[in-house]
């Protein structure tokens, strides 16, 4: 039997046998050398950070290169920076845009979220001095930035996938400009316990191929944003071939014979270094355990590209939707032993705690059954993955306002953001149903609707 030090030695050197055939580890290992590359450039990131004079950080992101910050942020209970990651207009019309420096984060550099959040922000804002970029080398964001003259461009190690890059640039620059010590960070990364987190990747996989796939990770309530960057690393990662870990974020201990339950102590944001890169290496160990590849995500376009057919054929198709009042009974005859109900909300952000107040009521109704929350479109470089390439055990509850949330226009394109976003759900949706899963969708004008 292999143990934990030897699957950590094979890791280290960049093992592409410790997964499925076919996989793409040769172009994706770099965030095991992200602690160490960027420690040493800490002195600069934080003399930089110190140049910029603004009210807030506005960062415009999706997927990996959002939540690690997200988490940063609340971590230290900040207002500076605002992680933009929605199409929802009337979030977006919300942000302070006044006295704000932005930040344009996209390792593709072709994300339609970020295209359309940089349009809108440049239109009002076209001051090349107040925006920063962080991307891969010579990806079309690069580009732009060098044209336009941007403040800063910050090119990553393009072989780091977006969910293992929190510990890279599209980490470490937030956290400067948060005010982090970020040289401590990374040594609190670099000083993880390998071993321990190889073998909490070892328990995860096995736990799954016993049927205990609902890796419940209980955080504390200061840290539950840490839920949302674990969630995606997880569920993208693993989510994939009918088979995966099922990440379920909570604040408190939550049983079932599905579960495999690990629960995290932190009470200082530095920690977090720590538990970025022992829950990374965990996420590989476990693709190794379960044989498949952790760095792909084969199924993550399938909505894109329905969103796109959406858009190509305005106005929007009329979809029906079910009264919110029957969410309960609904899922009460279409939920087996075993799945997971997951809360897609295509709704303005700051709804936090009503959607974990009908997490929990969903969750105490079905008997204690997994239940899972998320934003729309973020999910969809997040969980997406999971619900469409994982096992059939999903069964989702989309949540769609009755009426677009404002009206936004969208520069330099023929639809608003009102339009975006709903085709994003629509696209899910249909992404959903091709794949055979269970979904009901309703539309609201107040969470407190769904029973």
């Amino acid at each position: 039997m292999t143990t934990p030090s030897e699957l950590w030695k094979r890791l280290e050197r960049r093992d592409a046998t410790l997964w499925a055939d076919g996989n793409v580890s040769a172009t994706r290992l770099g965030w095991l050398d992200s602690p160490a590359r960027m420690q040493a450039e800490a002195k600069d990131l934080a003399a930089w950070a110190g140049t910029i004079d603004a009210d807030h950080i506005v960062l415009l992101g999706m997927g990996g290169s959002s939540l690690g910050p997200e988490v940063l942020r609340a971590a230290v209970d900040s207002d500076r920076l605002i992680v933009l990651d929605t199409t929802d207009p009337a979030t977006i019309a919300g942000t302070p845009l006044g006295n704000s420096f932005f930040l344009v984060s996209s390792k593709s550099g072709t994300t339609l979220e970020v295209q359309t959040l940089l349009a809108h922000c440049w239109e009002r804002v076209p001051d090349p001095a107040r925006y920063a970029a962080i991307t891969d080398p010579g990806t079309p964001l690069a580009t732009l930035a060098n044209e336009r003259g941007f403040a800063r461009l910050f090119e990553n190690q393009s072989d780091i996938g977006g969910r293992y890059s929190v510990l890279s640039y599209f980490g470490i620059v937030p956290a400067a400009l948060l005010g982090y010590d970020v040289a401590a960070l990374c040594e609190s990364a670099l000083g993880a316990d390998r071993e321990a987190a190889v073998e909490r990747g070892i328990a995860m996989g096995e736990a799954a191929r016993e049927g205990r796939d609902k890796v419940t990770v209980v955080v504390p309530e200061k840290f539950r944003h840490f839920g949302l960057w674990v969630e995606q690393l997880i569920a993208e990662s693993t989510g994939k071939r009918g088979t995966g870990c099922v990440p379920v974020p909570t604040t408190e201990v939550e049983h079932g014979p599905d579960r495999h339950v690990i629960g995290l102590e932190l009470s200082d944001a530095l920690e977090l270094g720590d538990q970025f890169f022992t829950w990374e290496v965990a996420t590989a160990i476990a693709g190794h355990v379960l044989e498949i590849d952790p760095f792909d995500e084969p199924n993550v376009t399938e909505s894109k590209q329905n969103t796109a057919k959406v858009l190509e054929h305005l106005p929007l198709p009329a979809i029906e939707a079910d009264d919110p009042a029957t969410v309960s009974a609904w899922l009460e005859g279409h939920v087996r032993p075993k799945d997971y109900v997951s809360i897609q909300a295509y709704l303005p952000y700051g709804q936090d705690d009503a959607l974990d107040r009908l997490r929990r009521a969903l969750r105490d109704g079905l008997g204690g059954c997994a239940v899972t929350c998320g934003y729309g479109p973020r999910f969809l470089h997040s969980t997406g993955q999971l619900h469409k390439g994982g096992p059939d055990e999903v069964v989702a509850v989309q949540v769609v306002p009755r009426q677009p949330t404002a009206e936004l226009p969208i520069p330099g394109h023929p639809y608003d953001f009102g339009t975006l976003i709903a085709a994003q759900a629509l696209g899910d949706h249909q992404s959903l149903l091709d794949h055979g899963r269970r979904v009901v969708r309703v539309a609201v004008d107040s969470i407190d609707e769904i029973r």
